[in-house]
């Protein structure tokens, strides 16, 4: 059986938002591993998850069969060729003030 890894004050990566609800004791001992590696709650969570799902044989084929399909998908269709067209700038018009006030004498 593999082992999780924490590197000690790494915590800085690209996040993406999903909300959860988890159980209070895993939440209590999430905070605990995050002060205890100095680290942020976020990158125990994603470090957690990563390794989870490492571990699930099933889905590593799943997503290896799917990248496959994918990338044989990609392979045989044909790239469409676009013809881009140039667009022409407006002609430039002058610039006219014109003023509202007029002088009364």
């Amino acid at each position: 059986m593999s082992k999780l890894k924490l590197e000690h004050g790494v915590s800085r990566i690209r996040r993406a938002k999903l909300q959860s609800s988890i159980d209070q004791t895993v939440a209590d001992d999430i905070e605990s591993l995050a002060e205890w590696s100095n680290n942020e709650p976020n990158y125990i969570i994603n470090e957690l998850l990563r390794f989870a799902l490492l571990q699930e044989e099933d889905f590593q084929k799943y997503k290896a069969s799917a990248a496959a399909t994918t990338a044989r998908a990609a392979a045989t269709s044909k790239p469409t060729s676009a013809t881009i067209k140039p667009v022409s700038e407006p002609a430039a018009k002058p610039d006219v003030t014109i003023s509202s006030t007029a002088a009364h004498a």
